[in-house]
C-alpha cells in the first residue's frame, strides 16, 4: 500500500508538524501505521508532544534511520545483529500481527477449513491443484470440498507479509525451501499476482474456489473466510489474539541478539504458526537526544497504556515479560 492510500485507508494522519524539539519523527512499515497513529493521537492529548510517522514501507524506514533523518525507523523484517552493530542501531519488537490463509469456498465458514504447512506449501508449489485432493480431504473429512481447480492468489509486490508467509513455508517444506525460499518477493511457482492486502482480498472475494494469504486484521475487518492451521506441536489452532500471544511467549526473545526473532512455526500447543512482529530501530547515540528521550517515553507509554487500543485495531500487544526485557535494553543501549 502506498503512502497516500494508507492515509486514505485509515482516515487520519497522526502527525504534529510543529517544531518542538521533543517532537518525534519516524518512518517505515505500513502494517503498524494505524496503531502508531492511534497511539500518537492519544499521546499528543496527554503530553502535548507529537509524533510524525511516515508510512513508506520497511525498506524506506531502514534507510532513513541509517541516514539519521528520523528519530526511529520501523520494519516488519528485523535486521540481524551484525547489521545493527555496523549501523549503530538498537532494535526491538513493538507490536504483533499474524498472517492467515483465506479462501472463497461456497458453504465453508471462517475457521472451518484446516491446512497443515506441507499441504499449504504444495498448493503454492502447484502440486495440489484441486480442492478435493486427498491431502486436503484427509485434513477436512467433514467439509464438503468441490471437485474444482484451486485458484492460487499471492502478492505481486514486495511485502513483509510475503516475507513471513514464505519464511513459514520454508520451515515446514524442504521442497519449498529448496525451490522457492523466503523473501519480501520470490519467484512464485504458480498463482495470480495481486498488489497489497487489498488486491489479494479483492481477488479472493471475487473468485470462487480461490486461496490467498493476508494479514489477520485485514481478514477480520473484511469478513474473509480464514482457515485454521496445524501448528508445530501438531495441534489445530484458530487465529486469535491468544494464539498469536502464545507464539510470541514461546519465542526465544531473551537469547536473541537484537531481538532477531522470526515468529513463524514457534513451539507450543496454542501457538499460531504464521505470527509476525513489527520492529522499531533507533540510534544507539542519537543526534537529537531530546527527541530520542521523548520517543522512549512514547514507546514506554504505548506498552503500558496502548494494549487495549492495539487490540481494538486487531493488533496483538507484546507480552509483559518481553516488554520488561525491552525496557532494560533502552536503559543499557540508548544514550539519550
Amino acid at each position: 500500500m502506498n503512502f497516500m492510500k494508507t492515509i486514505v485507508a485509515v482516515g487520519l494522519v497522526a502527525a504534529s508538524t510543529s517544531a518542538f524539539a521533543a517532537d518525534i519523527t519516524g518512518a517505515g512499515a505500513t502494517f503498524p501505521f494505524p496503531i502508531y497513529s492511534k497511539w500518537a493521537d492519544a499521546y499528543k492529548k496527554e503530553t502535548g508532544n507529537g509524533l510524525n510517522y511516515q508510512s513508506i514501507g520497511s525498506g524506506g524506514g531502514i534507510k532513513q534511520i541509517q541516514a539519521k533523518t528520523v528519530t526511529f525507523g520501523a520494519t516488519d523484517m528485523p535486521l540481524k545483529a551484525e547489521q545493527l552493530e555496523k549501523d549503530g542501531l538498537v532494535q526491538w519488537p513493538m507490536v504483533m500481527g499474524a498472517i492467515v490463509p483465506v479462501v472463497n469456498l461456497e458453504g465453508v465458514k471462517p475457521g472451518e477449513l484446516v491446512f497443515d504447512g506441507t499441504t499449504l506449501a504444495d498448493i503454492y508449489l502447484g502440486k495440489i491443484t484441486k480442492w478435493d485432493d486427498p491431502a486436503i480431504k484427509k485434513l477436512n473429512p467433514n467439509v464438503k470440498l468441490p471437485s474444482e481447480a484451486i485458484t492460487v492468489v499471492r502478492r505481486s509486490d514486495g511485502s513483509g507479509t510475503t516475507f513471513n508467509f514464505t519464511d513459514y513455508l520454508s520451515k515446514v517444506s524442504a521442497e519449498w525451501k529448496t525451490k522457492v525460499g523466503s523473501g519480501t518477493a520470490v519467484e512464485w511457482p504458480t498463482g495470480v499476482g495481486a498488489k497489497g492486502n487489498e488486491g489479494v482480498s479483492g481477488n479472493i472475494g471475487q473468485t470462487r474456489n480461490s486461496i490467498g494469504y493476508v494479514e489477520y486484521a485485514y481478514a477480520k475487518q473484511n469478513k474473509l473466510t480464514y482457515a485454521a492451521l496445524v501448528n508445530k506441536a501438531g495441534k489445530t489452532v484458530q487465529p486469535t489474539v491468544a494464539s498469536f500471544q502464545a507464539a510470541a511467549s514461546n519465542a526465544g526473545w531473551a537469547k536473541a541478539p537484537g531481538y532477531y526473532v522470526i515468529l513463524t512455526d514457534q513451539p507450543g500447543e496454542q501457538s499460531w504458526p504464521v505470527t509476525a512482529s513489527t520492529f522499531i530501530l533507533m540510534q544507539k547515540e542519537p543526534t537529537d537526544k531530546a527527541a530520542s528521550a521523548e520517543a522512549i517515553k512514547f514507546f514506554k507509554w504505548a506498552f503500558a497504556s496502548g494494549a487495549k487500543m492495539a487490540e481494538e485495531l486487531d493488533y496483538i500487544p507484546m507480552p509483559e515479560a518481553v516488554v520488561k526485557l525491552i525496557e532494560k535494553t533502552w536503559s543499557a543501549d540508548i544514550k539519550s
